[in-house]
């Protein structure tokens, strides 16, 4: 009796999935790999609500479904020699934005095995900002590219 309940804590504990940690994501372009980033924030969807109230019953407020906003996903990484993600930004910055699919991908804790996806579509840059530069520093030079995309699917 007591062999089986061993057994059986160690299928519990072989079935336990830990959460994934926030560390290990890259930024794939083209099917190429462009960054590996430091710091990933605003990935989001709202679903606006519409209020109205229906004509025979004025006391309730049903909602509707409106506009879906996909935030601006701010991505920061160490400064490198690629130009990719420069160049794609002056594209924006000249009134044609280049809009490209991109994914963003999250590694598993090997930093090699890929373990979510998120595909956005659409995608633009609209904003960057340079690394602080301090010759007295001794920081990593992390710049900030800000990207707009017009829907969003976890693969």
């Amino acid at each position: 009796m007591a062999e089986a309940k061993k057994e059986s804590a160690q299928g519990a504990a072989a079935q336990r999935s830990d959460p994934y940690r926030a560390y290990n994501f890259t930024l794939e372009i083209d099917g190429k790999i462009e960054g590996y980033f430091t710091r990933c924030s605003g990935l989001g969807v709202r679903v606006t609500p519409i209020r109205y109230r229906e004509g025979g019953d004025g006391r309730t407020v049903h909602y509707l479904a409106g506009p879906v906003d996909y935030g601006e996903i701010t991505l920061k990484y160490g400064l490198s020699d690629s130009k990719s993600l420069w160049d794609w930004l002056m594209s924006a910055a000249s009134g044609l934005p280049a809009r490209k699919n991109i994914s963003l991908i999250m590694q598993g804790s090997d930093g090699v095995a890929e373990r979510l996806r998120w595909n956005l579509f659409d995608s633009w840059p609209c904003e960057w900002r340079g690394a602080p530069l301090d010759a007295g520093g001794k920081e990593v030079a992390i710049e900030t590219l800000i990207l707009v995309c017009e829907r969003v699917e976890r693969a």
